[in-house]
């Protein structure tokens, strides 16, 4: 159980690494989370810093995603090695949630973070890369119809847990648990979306049909 433990706890440090302040720090600029919607995510960064500065924060955020559930779960830690009793499935979607926690809750930062769904991304691109092709097409279909980039965000993680339980992916018992998990937290870390969009005051993306007023 202690390379289960580590292995989470490594995995919630590396998420604690967020892409914005990290890139924001290296330019100078001001901390992501005092402009904009105040969130430490690509969405913001894009807002607020341009194409350029998001596209650095993506990379960042979804390439921990990546090295969490396609490196750490195999790492032969010294001192600690391979526990024969820990499942490695299992394991890996613990390093999944983990570094998901850690960008949602940053401990370098303060527990002041993103919402998780670039970090998502790249641990589902390391769990199976297959399961992006749902979630992605969810996501760009309810924000081409709607314009609502935090409505496609928590319809994408709502239909992971429905497709893997039809569809009976690979890793199928641990992913589903992950999966659920997910999905409740992406609506969670999404309320005040939620809000906005029952007051009517959410952020609306111009679709492809829409001229620029």
């Amino acid at each position: 159980m202690l390379e289960l433990g580590l292995k989470s706890l490594l995995s919630y440090l590396l998420g604690s690494l967020l892409g914005a302040l990290l890139v924001g720090r290296l330019r100078g600029t001001q901390d992501l989370r005092a402009v904009g919607s105040g969130n430490a995510g690509g969405t913001n960064a894009l807002r607020t810093h341009g194409r350029l500065f998001a596209l650095w924060v993506l990379l960042i955020d979804i390439g921990k995603g990546v090295l969490a559930v396609a490196v750490l779960p195999s790492l032969d830690i010294p001192g600690v090695g391979v526990d024969a009793q820990v499942n490695r499935q299992w394991l890996t979607m613990a390093c999944a949630a983990a570094v998901i926690l850690g960008h949602v809750y940053p401990l370098w930062f303060g527990f002041r973070g993103g919402k998780g769904a670039a970090t998502f991304i790249g641990a589902l691109a390391g769990i199976h890369p297959p399961l992006l092709l749902p979630v992605l097409v969810v996501w760009a279909l309810v924000i081409l119809i709607t314009g609502y980039v935090g409505l496609g965000t928590i319809c994408a993680g709502a239909s992971l847990p429905l497709y893997v339980g039809f569809a009976g992916e690979p890793l199928s018992p641990p992913l589903l648990v992950f999966s659920i998990f997910f999905a409740a937290f992406v609506a969670y870390t999404h309320r005040g979306n939620i809000a906005r969009l029952f007051a009517g005051n959410e952020h609306r993306v111009r679709r492809p049909w829409q001229r620029r007023q």
